[in-house]
């Protein structure tokens, strides 16, 4: 290559590359939306909200959380997955993510394709809870009743397929018991009609839903997670309960449409590291049983890969359809 032709080439990458930091540190310079698939004040939008407003108190831009509940949170996958790569409009996703693409084999998007994962933001583990209208004071009490009356009690879920399903599967499996699946279009019907009696029980994300269980407005009766938690000290974990395969979480995190650029997705993910870190985070979060993460890009893309290949397997295991 001749000296000129090579300065020159050489040039054209410097200002390519001095382009891409440019667009990077100018980001963002108008409104992003972080797009929730679930309907306001439920788990996954106070974390939504949450991360909003450190993104934007981090980049003095501003960030919008746009609700756009349904399909076990498909409309709002969908909805990212066709929009521009420009780190303007990002998801704020939950377990049914890696779950999706078995319920509904026609949607539009891919988990693994469709996006670029920014940072894991947290997880939170399952509580197992009933009415408190039943008259059961403890798990093995609730087994007793279920086991007289099998097909009968009801569990109520946010739909077919979602965590709370899946979780119930599991718990049937293990315990032996049977129940009549209630599945609801998200996480406030289940737990208007769990304080009302209409259902008799439900699996539910702690975050959240963790100032009814303190008011006892639920009867908790079981954690799954690896320990008890700091608002329900009293109520065990499956383990102690006799169920240590009993486990189950929600997670949330932050992605962006597949070919963002890196530079911004970077960028993002740095701030997440950071607001996980947080005293508000934590203030908000850990009370309620999370476990704050701001893991790397490679990281989630690595989780989320190993998440998805499991859940085809549990699919296949349960045979569930929707």
């Amino acid at each position: 290559m001749k000296r000129r032709n090579y300065l020159g080439v050489m040039a054209a990458a410097s200002l390519i590359a001095a382009t891409g930091t440019a667009w990077a540190d100018n980001y963002p310079s108008k409104p992003v939306k972080i797009v929730v698939g679930f309907q306001p004040g439920g788990p996954t939008d106070v974390v939504a909200r949450l991360v909003a407003k450190a993104l934007q108190d981090e980049l003095k831009g501003t960030f919008i959380v746009e609700n756009r509940p349904g399909a076990t949170s498909n409309i709002a996958s969908e909805m990212v997955a066709a929009s521009p790569a420009d780190g303007y409009t990002l998801l704020l996703a939950a377990a049914p993510l890696a779950m999706n693409k078995y319920v509904f084999p026609k949607q539009k998007f891919d988990p693994l394709k469709s996006f670029e994962p920014i940072s894991k933001v947290s997880s939170a583990p399952g509580v197992f809870a009933v009415s408190p209208q039943l008259p059961v004071k403890d798990f093995k009490e609730f087994m007793e009743l279920a086991k007289k009356t099998p097909g009968k009690t009801t569990y109520g879920t946010t739909g077919a397929g979602g965590t709370q399903h899946m979780a119930t599967l599991r718990l049937e499996q293990l315990t032996g018991i049977q129940m009549l699946h209630v599945p609801y279009s998200g996480g406030s019907g289940v737990l208007n009609d769990l304080i009302a009696g209409v259902i008799d029980s439900a699996f539910m994300t702690s975050t959240g839903a963790m100032p009814n269980l303190e008011a006892g407005k639920v009867r908790p009766l079981a954690v799954a997670g690896p320990q008890r938690l700091p608002g329900i000290p009293n109520v065990p974990t499956f383990a102690e309960v006799g169920f240590p395969g009993m486990v189950s979480d929600s997670w949330n995190a932050l992605l962006a449409p597949a070919g963002t650029p890196k530079h911004i997705i970077d960028k993002l993910a740095k701030v997440m590291m950071k607001a996980t870190q947080s005293e508000e985070f934590k203030r908000t979060l850990i009370p309620q049983g999370a476990v704050l993460i701001g893991n790397t890009p490679e990281q989630f893309k690595a989780e989320l890969q190993a998440e998805v290949a499991h859940w085809g397997e549990q699919f296949k295991k349960f045979n569930v359809e929707k």
